[in-house]
Parts: structure tokens; C-alpha cells; sequence
């Protein structure tokens, strides 16, 4: 039953998509059909694990979590901000401290009035915020406050403004949702033996 609840579910969304994309470019609705009938074709398959919420605002796809933050610079902020990502000239392995983070983008938007930050990290929201809370606050610190009304790591209300500037993302696709960085690293070291071992083997 419940299988059948869910194909007429799919069926419905189906058809208000082709009511959506019926004023769509030629390109785009011919796509779409192609797509639809791929995804029919998969119902009998076991679907990946669903989108869920990563906490106070953000998407958890398996162990891991989105964030993206658009927020206001502050006058002079992009120019702070950019040559103090200059002077790291691009390495950011100071994010290695707090353990759970995947990756991070900084991108100036705007003629350098607003900045999209995006990242990926292991657990939930607020665990995540409290790592980098006790690990590199100064980090923070220097990179935030070229935003608009950055309050400081250590405020109280410094939570609350992270969560007010950030989107939470509609669509998002992990390659692999199940490991975390420490599993991606105990993997390397694993795979790091092994191939010491053939070689020493081959020897």
C-alpha cells in the first residue's frame, strides 16, 4: 500500500513538473521528458538515503552537512578579507584543528559588497560551530569580521547571526555521505599500507 501511495505521490509530481515546464525552452522540456523517464525506470531501485536537517538551519545528507552563508560585507571587509586570504595563498589547512570540515569557498559577489561562503562538514550545526568556537576562534574572527555587523565568535548573539545569513540548499549531492574526515583519512592511511606493503611484497 504504501508503495503505491508513493508511486501516485511520484506521479503527481510528474505531472505539475510538466505543467511547470510547459512554457520552458524546447531544450528544457525535452530534458525534462528524458529525465523523468529515467527516474520511472529506477522506482524499483533502492533510493540513496534522503536530505534531512543538519539542526538549527542546513541540510545533513547521510554524516554530512551543508552550509552556505550570503552575507553583507562591511566596509573594507572584502579588501581585509581578500589579502588575508592572499597571505595564506589559498591554504586553509588551519580548518584541519576543528577535524569535521570537508571544504570552504569564499567567493566576493557584487563588486566586493557581498560574499558567499559555502562548506561542508561532519554532524550537525550546532556541534559544528561549537568546534570552531573552541578550536580557532581567532580564524573566525579575522575571516568574519569583514562581514556586516559580525558580532565576534564569542558573543552570545554570534549563532543567531550565522543562522540569519545563511540558505539552506534545496538540491545537494554527496559522493560519499557516509564518510566523515576522519573515516576519508584512516582510508588514506589504510590504503597508504597497503600499497607499502605490495611494494615491499613486489620486491
Amino acid at each position: 500500500m504504501a508503495s503505491q501511495t508513493q508511486t501516485a505521490d511520484t506521479d503527481e509530481q510528474f505531472k505539475q513538473l510538466r505543467e511547470l515546464f510547459a512554457d520552458a525552452p524546447e531544450v528544457g522540456k525535452a530534458a525534462l521528458e528524458r529525465v523523468l523517464t529515467e527516474l520511472k525506470s529506477q522506482a524499483s531501485v533502492t533510493p540513496p538515503p534522503p536530505v534531512e536537517s543538519a539542526g538549527r538551519v542546513g541540510s545533513r545528507l547521510g554524516k554530512v552537512s551543508e552550509l552556505t552563508i550570503l552575507v553583507p560585507l562591511a566596509p573594507g571587509g572584502a579588501k581585509r578579507l581578500r589579502a588575508f586570504l592572499q597571505l595564506l595563498n589559498g591554504n586553509l589547512a588551519g580548518a584541519d584543528k576543528v577535524g569535521t570540515v570537508h571544504d570552504m569557498r569564499f567567493v566576493f559577489l557584487d563588486n566586493d559588497t557581498r560574499m558567499l561562503f559555502a562548506t561542508t562538514f561532519d554532524g550537525d550545526w550546532d556541534p559544528y560551530i561549537d568546534d570552531f568556537i573552541a578550536k580557532i576562534p581567532d580564524y573566525l574572527d579575522i575571516i568574519d569580521s569583514a562581514w556586516d555587523g559580525w558580532p565576534g565568535i564569542r558573543d552570545p548573539g554570534a549563532k543567531d547571526y550565522l543562522a540569519a545569513h545563511q540558505v539552506t540548499a534545496e538540491g545537494w549531492y554527496v559522493g560519499n555521505p557516509d564518510l566523515t574526515v576522519a573515516d576519508i583519512r584512516r582510508l588514506k592511511r589504510i590504503g597508504k599500507a597497503v600499497d607499502t606493503f605490495l611494494d615491499a611484497v613486489g620486491d
